[in-house]
C-alpha cells in the first residue's frame, strides 16, 4: 500500500516591497540635504567674503573687550636725589639709580601701605618705578581702577622712599626730595572701546586676507586643462616623412 501524500502548509508570502524609511534614515537624509545647501551657499558668496567677515568679527570682539574691561588710571610722582654740600654732585645720579631699584622692595612698601591704605600685595602689583640715565630723578607710577587710589599709592611710595633715603643720608651724603606730587588722573590710561575695536578689526582683516591667500581658486564649470597644440614641424622632419 502506498502512503498518502501529505502536503505541507503553504508558507505565507513575504512582502518584497520596501517599507517606509526609518527615522534614522530620514535624519541622515535631512542632514545631507542641509549640508549640500550650506555648501552651495558658501560657494555662492563673493571671493572677498572672508576678508569682510574677519574685519566685522574682529571689530566686534575688540569693542566687546574694551567695553567689558574695567578702565585703569595711572598717576606718577617724582622724587629727585640732591647731593650734600661736601659730596660729589655726580654721585647723586648713581644713588638715584639705586633708590629706583629699592623703591618696590618690601621695606619701602611696608611703610607706604600706612598712607596708601592698601595692602602690600596691591602695592607690589600696581606700583612701578623708573629712573633716567641723565638726571638724578626717580618716577613712581601707580595704576588702579580708582583714580584717587592711584594718586594715593604713588605719593605714598614716594614719601616712604624719601624717608628711607633720609635715614641713611649721613652715610650716603645724598637725600631724596619730593619733586612733583601725583595728581588724580582725569582720563583712564587703558585703551577705549573704539581703540580696541579698531585693533580687533585690523587683526581680523589680516586673518581674512591670509584666508584669501590660502583658499583654493574657483574654476569655471566645464573648464579643464587646455589641450596641447602641436608645434609646427620643421622642413627636415617633413622631408623624412615623405
Amino acid at each position: 500500500m502506498t502512503e498518502p501524500l501529505t502536503q505541507s502548509p503553504a508558507e505565507p508570502a513575504t512582502d518584497l516591497a520596501p517599507g517606509p524609511p526609518s527615522r534614522r534614515h530620514r535624519t541622515r537624509a535631512a542632514l545631507r540635504r542641509a549640508r549640500r545647501r550650506s555648501l552651495l551657499r558658501l560657494r555662492s558668496l563673493p571671493p572677498w567674503s572672508p576678508l569682510a567677515a574677519g574685519v566685522v568679527a574682529g571689530g566686534l570682539l575688540g569693542a566687546g573687550y574694551g567695553l567689558l574691561t574695567t578702565p585703569q588710571y595711572t598717576a606718577t610722582s617724582y622724587v629727585v636725589a640732591v647731593p650734600a654740600d661736601a659730596s660729589d654732585p655726580s654721585s647723586a645720579l648713581g644713588f638715584a639709580q639705586a633708590y629706583g631699584r629699592v623703591a618696590t622692595q618690601l621695606a619701602v612698601l611696608g611703610d607706604a601701605q600706612m598712607w596708601a591704605h592698601v595692602p602690600v600685595a596691591t602695592l607690589e602689583r600696581s606700583v612701578r618705578t623708573a629712573t633716567s640715565p641723565d638726571a638724578p630723578m626717580v618716577s613712581v607710577t601707580a595704576t588702579s581702577a580708582d583714580p584717587e587710589e592711584a594718586a594715593d599709592m604713588a605719593n605714598a611710595v614716594a614719601r616712604a622712599l624719601t624717608r628711607h633715603a633720609a635715614a641713611s643720608a649721613d652715610d650716603t651724603h645724598v637725600e631724596l626730595r619730593q619733586f612733583a606730587r601725583a595728581t588724580e588722573p582725569g582720563e583712564p590710561s587703558s585703551p577705549s572701546a573704539a581703540v580696541t575695536g579698531l585693533v580687533g578689526a585690523s587683526a581680523g582683516g589680516l586673518l581674512g586676507g591670509l584666508a584669501l591667500l590660502v583658499r583654493p581658486r574657483r574654476t569655471a564649470p566645464g573648464s579643464g586643462p587646455a589641450a596641447a597644440v602641436p608645434g609646427p614641424a620643421s622642413a627636415s622632419d617633413a622631408r623624412g616623412q615623405l
